[in-house]
Formats: structure tokens, sequence, C-alpha cells
């Protein structure tokens, strides 16, 4: 595997077979969300990681194998959570309406 799926990031570089990856976009309306943070939180909810979405509204996490919810905050919207499993070999690919 050479890369994510169209338009996605860029897995070049990333072995794929030794991480369990989160990654996905954040749209309103259809169109990237950029200036949005995407929080990962445990099964317990318990906070573990936040990253930014970049211009066009990517984000990537590089997560323990299990479930896990993506909290997403941005401006004028109430938190998006959006449950997701993540497993060592895979990416779990995730698009997130707001």
């Amino acid at each position: 595997m050479c890369g994510a799926k169209k338009g996605g990031l860029s897995l070049d570089g990333v072995d794929v077979a030794k991480e369990a990856i989160i990654q996905g976009q954040v749209v309103r309306d259809g169109e990237p969300v950029g200036n949005a943070y995407v929080r990962l939180l445990d099964r317990t909810g318990e906070f573990t990681a936040e990253v930014p979405t970049s211009a066009t509204g990517h984000f990537r996490f590089f997560a323990g194998e299990g479930k896990w919810t993506l909290r997403t905050l941005a401006p004028r919207v109430e938190p998006v959570d959006k449950l997701v499993h993540a497993s060592v070999g895979d990416v779990a690919e995730v698009t997130i309406p707001i």
C-alpha cells in the first residue's frame, strides 16, 4: 500500500503493517474544514491526544488497537463524536461531517 484513498493523506514512509492508523477528513456541507480539532478518546472516554486539521481538513492518529472515539471540535458547531476501531496493519479511514 503506497498511499491513502484518493485525496487523502499520503502513507509514504509509514509502515502500515506495524501501526494502527486512524485518519480522515472533517467536512462541512461536503467542503473540508481546516481550523478544527480532533480528539482521540479511549474506550472509557479519557483524553489521549488531539490534533488540528490541516487546511484540507485532514487528520491522523497512530493509535493502539481497540475502540476509540473521535471528538471533533470546530467553530460554530457542537462537538461531534464518531466511534472507530483501530487495528495494527489497517488504516481506519473516517469522514466526519459537522
